[in-house]
């Protein structure tokens, strides 16, 4: 694989990227399909939130997307009103209830379709390679009610594609839009030599199915790449959260009270980078979250997900996913 910059970066948050001004055109890539083969999903035209990870997972770039107070309240009222279309409500710790007061959700195994870009031999990955990217997934999330199959593998040689790979481009729209696989349920993770520091990005979840849906991580920060201290497999951990509707630790900072909207992560003014001890920005009770995955420490620091996360995802899986 090409040598890349050691990541010092930083998450940057969710995106509003629109279809319409994203360009289509014929794709000369040569898509190579391994197991479990499904149609490439609809189109859909906007409106889709995307979170990207961005040179230093330490904090100096801000992307002009990020998801405002103002944005994020906008989203919890389609979530609490697309639960309501179903006839399910909250409860005070974000659970998914039905009618008669029951849980509505059920354990869920996702099933993964993976899609590796090239540039000849870089960026190749080898099955063993995947495979311990999902068993950190499944490692990550046990305890959540979600679990993680490969339900396929593509190989895509592709150098427009895989070299310097960006959120929002007519490139990565042509990539998804050729590859995508399943339905909303369907989890599609694409992996590239990504640009501008980049170690990933995801979509939020959303009612109707969208090409644009997935994943996107740097080849390196699957374990054992190159990209040290983010080659563990912690990057898909937290951009999956995303997928599944958590924002990051520190959304709102200290003086939104509503923050990430879950109740059991301490708010923090500001993304920790390495693995601060004793790190506490803001006034309100509990040392900052560092070690969650929705934070943007080092990998080996990362190692939970609060049970009001774990309430909050299994809500947005039933209300957009499920």
């Amino acid at each position: 694989m090409s040598v890349r910059p050691v990541r010092t970066a930083a998450l940057v948050a969710a995106s509003v990227l629109s279809a319409a001004s994203l360009g289509f055109g014929a794709s000369s890539a040569s898509a190579i399909q391994t197991a479990g083969e499904r149609g490439v999903a609809a189109e859909c035209a906007t409106d889709t939130h995307s979170d990207a990870l961005v040179a230093g997972r330490g904090g100096q770039a801000k992307d002009p997307h990020d998801v405002s107070p103002a944005q994020a309240k906008a989203m919890e009222a389609d979530l609490a009103k697309t639960l309501a279309a179903k006839g399910l409500s909250r409860s005070a710790s974000g659970e998914a209830k039905k009618p008669g007061g029951g849980g509505a959700f059920t354990p869920t195994t996702i099933d993964v379709y993976w899609h590796t870009i090239t540039d000849g031999s870089k960026g190749a990955l080898s099955a063993s390679e995947i495979n311990s990217q999902i068993s950190v997934l499944n490692s990550a999330y046990s305890g959540t009610g979600f679990s993680f199959a490969l339900k396929g593998t593509t190989t895509t040689n592709n150098a427009s594609w895989y070299n310097g790979l960006d959120y929002g481009t007519t490139a990565e729209r042509k990539m998804k839009s050729s590859l995508r696989q399943g339905d909303n349920g369907d989890l599609n993770i694409y992996t590239a030599d990504l640009g501008g520091g980049l170690l990933g990005w995801a979509t939020f979840p959303k009612k109707r199915v969208d090409s644009m849906d997935g994943v996107v991580i740097l080849d390196e920060s699957l374990p054992g790449g190159t990209a040290s201290p983010y080659n563990l497999g912690d990057t898909a951990t937290h951009e999956v959260g995303h997928w599944l509707n958590l924002y990051h630790t520190f959304q709102g900072g200290c003086s939104d009270t509503a923050g990430d909207y879950v109740t059991d992560t301490p708010a923090e003014s500001s993304p920790a980078s390495g693995c601060p001890t004793g790190r506490d920005t803001c006034t309100l009770p509990g040392l900052d979250p560092i070690k969650n995955f929705m934070d943007y420490s080092n990998d080996q620091c990362m190692d939970h997900f609060t049970s009001g996360q774990t309430a909050r995802m299994q809500s947005a899986w039933v209300a957009y996913r499920g």
